[in-house]
């Protein structure tokens, strides 16, 4: 299954050029979970080729994931949550959609709030379904689209660099890439505890 995703992302980028990464990373943001570690290493060694400039793959990535972010929050902000809870577990299996990576990014949005809408573009899984959430919680829209777009901004930088160094290795990076999440995962936990404890601590300091 991996691999023939990873040859259709492969085809339409070398076939589309920038549409081709715009419409995959707006695809994984809009609850279709296409692999941003495949669509972007790969961008990146076209960066090493000529074919592809630096910069602009970051930008059309994170601005991919910014317009697929708003569909997404779209259906949360206009659905509720007994509809799309109905949905996911009618139709999710046809686009890789469990009812039980919805609860957890609902789980993720119910205990860090706003500032996840950032933090979780770097994490694996919940970066599909966050906006969902986000939507159904009717966070500020604009919030929303400036954490978005950040944190999607560093993401896209962080794997086009990645292709850029690996070259025609690029696709190596499945191989680890399962390791780095989950450790990338557990570092964003503690940035996130530390956020909130430092938070409470001023709080605290205001009420004395």
């Amino acid at each position: 299954m991996i691999e023939l995703l990873s040859g259709f992302i492969i085809q339409l980028i070398q076939s589309s050029g920038y549409l081709g990464v715009f419409l995959l990373m707006a695809l994984e943001s809009a609850l279709i979970p296409i692999p941003s570690e495949v669509t972007m290493p790969f961008a990146g060694y076209l960066v090493t080729t000529g074919q592809f400039s630096f910069i602009a793959v970051i930008v059309v990535g994170a601005l991919a994931n910014l317009v697929g972010s708003w569909l997404a929050y779209a259906v949360g902000y206009f659905l509720e949550e007994t509809i799309i809870v109905s949905l996911i577990k009618k139709y999710g299996k046809f686009i890789l959609i469990t009812i039980h990576e919805y609860e957890r990014s609902l789980k993720w949005f119910n205990k860090y709030g706003d500032k996840i809408a950032f933090f979780s573009r770097m994490l694996p899984a919940v970066r599909t379904f966050i906006s969902l959430p986000c939507g159904l919680a009717e966070m500020n829209f604009w919030k929303f689209s400036i954490y978005t777009f950040l944190g999607s901004l560093i993401w896209s930088a962080f794997l086009t660099y990645i292709g850029v160094y690996l070259g025609n290795k690029w696709n190596t990076i499945g191989v680890y890439f399962h390791r780095f999440d989950l450790i990338l995962a557990i570092l964003l936990i503690f940035a996130i505890l530390f956020y909130v404890n430092h938070k409470l601590k001023i709080i605290k300091f205001k009420k004395q």
